[in-house]
């Protein structure tokens, strides 16, 4: 990973090899790969830079400096329910939004009539290309508008209700794992794992389990069983949703400023890519 930076109590060369190119500006590069680097102990954080907050920090010095303002926006305590945010999503009016620009991000938008901050979060953790294949995005939608959520167990409806029934985030595989087969929460992220590098012998032995605590709780052999499949059908689409919900945020807090502030955002958003041409 381009932002991947590994991190040890002592040297890198200590744990591991490691290797730099003859350019004066090569950075020095573990001569393992990600899970070799695990396995030995190391740890991996990605940094990533995003424009997008530069961008943010820009147009909010110049609504000040206009006097648009009386002090500089806290861009983290917008209330997340501005009706003008809505609108810009409902119109599709998202260049420079961070997540939301694209062509077919924009369909969909156009399609969701986005309402709350729930939508924006659940959007960018559907506009990928498992969950778009799988129709999970016309699902959503269809039931936002009015079409009837399905439930495989009753037990689970508490849980799928806030994504219209569609089994969108890592957190709910945990939370139906916890609820219908009474998994613990550190057993139910072993579960996700499983689900989510779909390997066999794992994926056997936790149905076992999966299916076990499903019976001890009244819910039949076969539908247990069923329950299983589906949830392993959507577990390898999951999406973090701690990590959608602060993009999500990121996303409101440009839509915000381009609302209220239009010119101010789209002058901040031109200064970024000044010497981009195109």
């Amino acid at each position: 990973h381009a932002g991947g930076v590994v991190i040890a109590p002592s040297k890198i060369s200590d744990f591991c090899p490691i290797y730099k190119g003859s350019d004066e500006s090569d950075v020095v590069v573990s001569q393992f790969d990600k899970d070799d680097v695990e396995a030995v102990g190391l740890v991996k954080f990605d940094f990533l830079g995003l424009s997008n907050l530069t961008v943010m920090d820009k147009a909010i010095k110049i609504i000040a400096n206009k006097g648009l303002s009386k002090e500089l926006i806290d861009i983290d305590k917008l209330k997340l329910d501005d009706p003008k945010v809505f609108k810009l999503l409902q119109d599709c009016d998202t260049t420079g939004v961070f997540q939301l620009e694209s062509e077919g991000m924009r369909g969909y938008l156009k399609k969701l009539k986005a309402d709350c901050f729930e939508d924006i979060v659940a959007m960018l953790a559907l506009y990928r290309p498992g969950p778009l294949d799988a129709g999970m995005v016309d699902d959503y939608i269809n039931v936002k508008h009015g079409a009837k959520a399905e439930y495989a167990h009753v037990l689970l409806e508490p849980i799928l209700s806030a994504t219209n029934g569609v089994i969108l985030y890592q957190e709910q595989v945990m939370q139906m794992a916890q609820q219908l087969a009474g998994y613990t929460l550190g057993s139910a992220d072993l579960l996700r794992r499983a689900m989510g590098k779909k390997i066999q012998a794992e994926m056997d032995a936790q149905r076992k389990s999966f299916v076990e605590g499903a019976v001890a709780k009244s819910v039949p052999d076969q539908k247990a069983s069923d329950i299983f499949d589906q949830v392993a059908k959507f577990a390898g689409y999951g999406f973090n949703k701690s990590h959608a919900a602060a993009y999500a945020l990121v996303a409101y807090q440009t839509a915000y400023l381009k609302a209220n502030f239009p010119v101010e955002f789209m002058a901040a958003s031109m200064t970024l890519d000044m010497q981009n041409t195109d």
